[in-house]
């Protein structure tokens, strides 16, 4: 049985002047403004002041997936303009890392601008990658409900979808930004830490960390640590419905290294994340270990409402952590593989995560239901002070830091 009280979407919206809306980055990464609520109280600081304003011995847990060029521009022979927004990978893997590895072609779940104007045949898109000469194809497997198969190949054969992709692709900038992605945007669109391709979004709250602030934070005892989530086209989809309860969740991958689970053994339950997406894996971990403790099977997949069914079995956070890393041990693997759709409502208690470092978020959004979650009815004082001291919004804004 699943137990969730009736929530409106219309009691998490707040006014958001287009002015507000971040549409450049900051000139530098960590030039931001950051708000900090800690016992209740809010202050205005500078991202620089950081490691300041952080517990000290505390763990930063970030999100390490790199954004691909998810926007591939074709062109038919007519002229006509037909963009291709690569959403997931569909065959010869659902696996995004092992989808990224792929050689010769491979299908996707896509998003295809300007559909009407090609119902058939292939798309060709000469590129060039480093030196070599490349042709990329494109061609409709079947059309969906709102979306399509689109199986890609390419010439030289032996060149992964990951270099075709990065040359080929531009970045794939929010919605709410609206302006044509720059070069610019290539390198401030991707945290410097990012190391596993697959995202198409960035998980913008570690945009702002640079090589100082690291050092800084390294000076202060506080230590990074990292965690993968390859963030969807779904962190996007508004809260169509009255009920929050009715909202679909896209399930998004992640991966977990076995060194992480011993570092938040350790951590002795002084964890901030770094994201929304780092909460989310973070807390969906905790449920990958409580379906695997009662059932002795593995999932694949944490589901959306999980965390709220009355039938399970409250695991001491220490036991979760145990058990996985002793099951990786078993299966003499390194990182555990899973995918999420977890949705994280006010009603939620959280397992892992004790201090949150976020951007602010759209109005009537689930990353905005996930921060209620987190700190109850406060959320709309600091987005009340936040938009009445010129903070900027959304992923190229200012952050918050909510210990």
């Amino acid at each position: 049985m699943i137990d969730i009280p009736y929530n409106n979407i219309a009691d998490y919206d707040y006014p958001l002047p287009d002015a507000r809306i971040a549409l450049f980055p900051a000139p530098q990464r960590d030039g931001s403004k950051l708000l900090l609520h800690c016992h209740g109280r809010i202050s205005d600081h500078s991202f620089g002041e950081l490691p300041q304003l952080l517990p000290p011995d505390g763990l930063l847990v970030m999100n390490n997936t790199r954004v691909i060029h998810a926007r591939l521009p074709f062109r038919k022979s007519t002229g006509a303009a037909i963009e291709i927004f690569c959403l997931e990978p569909l065959a010869p893997s659902t696996d995004v890392q092992l989808a990224m590895q792929q050689t010769a072609g491979c299908t996707w779940r896509c998003l295809v601008g300007n559909a009407k104007k090609w119902k058939s045949g292939e798309l060709v898109l000469p590129i060039q990658v480093g030196n070599i000469p490349c042709t990329l194809t494109a061609s409709i497997v079947a059309e969906e409900v709102n979306t399509f198969r689109v199986r890609f190949s390419w010439e030289p054969a032996e060149l992964s979808f990951a270099q075709i992709i990065e040359a080929a692709g531009k970045v794939p900038l929010p919605p709410y930004i609206r302006r044509a992605a720059t070069p610019t945007d290539a390198e401030r669109y991707q945290t410097i830490f990012a190391a596993h391709d697959g995202s198409v979004a960035a998980p913008t709250a570690g945009l702002h960390f640079t090589d100082e602030v690291f050092h800084a934070l390294s000076e202060n005892h506080i230590h990074p640590a990292y965690i993968t989530l390859h963030v969807g086209a779904g962190t996007f989809k508004p809260v169509a419905t009255d009920d929050v309860r009715q909202h679909v969740m896209h399930p998004e991958q992640v991966l977990v290294s076995k060194q992480l689970l011993d570092t938040l053994a350790a951590a002795s339950g002084n964890i901030i994340a770094v994201g929304t997406t780092a909460v989310r894996s973070l807390e969906s971990l905790y449920w990958l270990g409580a379906s695997y403790l009662q059932t002795g099977v593995m999932p694949q997949m944490v589901d959306q409402w999980q965390p709220y069914q009355t039938d399970t079995i409250p695991y001491k956070t220490q036991d979760i952590l145990i058990a996985l890393r002793e099951y990786l041990t078993a299966k003499g693997a390194d990182h555990l593989s899973f995918s999420t759709q977890v949705m994280l409502l006010p009603c939620y208690k959280f397992r892992l995560v004790t201090g949150m470092l976020t951007n602010f978020h759209q109005p009537k959004s689930t990353l905005l239901l996930l921060i209620s979650a987190f700190l109850g009815p406060a959320w709309r004082d600091i987005y009340d002070h936040a938009l009445a001291n010129d903070y900027r919004f959304l992923s190229y804004g200012d952050a918050c830091l909510f210990l």
